[in-house]
Parts: structure tokens; sequence; C-alpha cells
């Protein structure tokens, strides 16, 4: 079973993507922002990261960079999920280490489809 860390300041937004996956047989861990997130992929790394961008006390780029230069998350895929839907916004999501970028709203099979494609790409 793959753990999925779930990072958004949103209560409603985690709900809705934990049911998702729960649904799917994933195990849903949750951070309501970056330096949460930093303590549980510390304590115990994930399989993926699926994350914010706008959060309070670090956001979703800045948590993105630090995972991909850590030893313990630099092979963590990073599912960046936002609201932020402009070209330029994904191409930064991009740039600063996530392998995916999905724009709110978007259908739950597409989350689906994607995490699991990032989780196969793993190996």
């Amino acid at each position: 079973m793959s753990t999925v860390l779930i990072v958004d300041d949103s209560a409603t937004a985690r709900e809705m993507l934990s049911s998702i996956l729960q649904n799917v047989g994933m195990k849903v861990i949750e951070a309501r922002d970056g330096v949460e997130a930093q303590e549980k992929i510390v304590d115990s790394p994930p399989d993926i990261v699926v994350l914010d961008i706008i959060m309070p006390r670090m956001n979703g780029y800045d948590l993105c960079r630090w995972l991909k230069k850590t030893p313990t998350g630099q092979n963590i895929p990073v599912l960046m999920c936002s609201s932020k839907a402009e070209q330029f916004d994904r191409y930064w999501g991009i740039k600063q280490g996530a392998d995916a970028y999905l724009a709110k709203p978007f259908h739950p099979s597409e989350l689906i489809e994607t995490v699991k494609s990032l989780l196969r790409s793993l190996g």
C-alpha cells in the first residue's frame, strides 16, 4: 500500500484529496503547511507528496525545493495541485522540482491516474 502525504492549508481540500486516494487503496497522511510536512517527511518518508502552492509558513515551491535537495526526499515524487492554473505557474512548479502539476479544479480520475503514474515511475 502506497503512502501519500497531502499538504494543503485547506481542510476541505485535504479531506477531498484524502477521500479520493483512500478509495483506491492508498494510505494518506496530511499536513497543513510546508513546515508540518517537513516534520512528517523526516519522521516517516511517504511514497509521494501531493501539495498545494499557496500556504502559510512555507509555500509549496519552498517545500518542493527542500524535498528535492534532501537525501531522504530527492527520490520522492511531487505532484503540485494548485488553483494557480496559468502556463507560467505550471512551468515554475516543474522548475522547482515537481514531477507533475494539476490545476484545480481537476477530475478525481486525473488525480488518481497522475499519482499512480508517478508511483509506477519509481520502479
